[in-house]
């Protein structure tokens, strides 16, 4: 017996300008980029999306911020520090 294994395919982020200019940066249907702006219109405003959610330029670094490091339970800073 063999067992048919499928891969699902990790969603690519894409690269969109509009013909009026307008640079935007899609991830799964959504705008969505880490690296930096995921809108940037033609006057020069950049508009900050994590998955499809628009954040300030201070929170969209807060947010970035918080996608490695250790988990809270492993911090420092935490230690004998009852979470509930």
């Amino acid at each position: 017996m063999t067992v048919k294994t499928t891969s699902t395919s990790f969603p690519k982020p894409r690269n969109l300008i509009k013909t009026d200019g307008t640079k935007a940066v899609s991830w799964d249907g959504k705008l969505h980029n880490w690296e930096g702006p995921a809108l940037i219109t033609p006057e020069g405003k950049k508009e900050y999306y994590l998955y499809g959610f628009e954040y300030s330029l201070d929170d969209w670094k807060e947010r970035r911020k918080q996608r490695e490091g250790l988990p809270w339970y492993k911090d420092p800073q935490f230690r004998g520090a009852a979470r509930f």
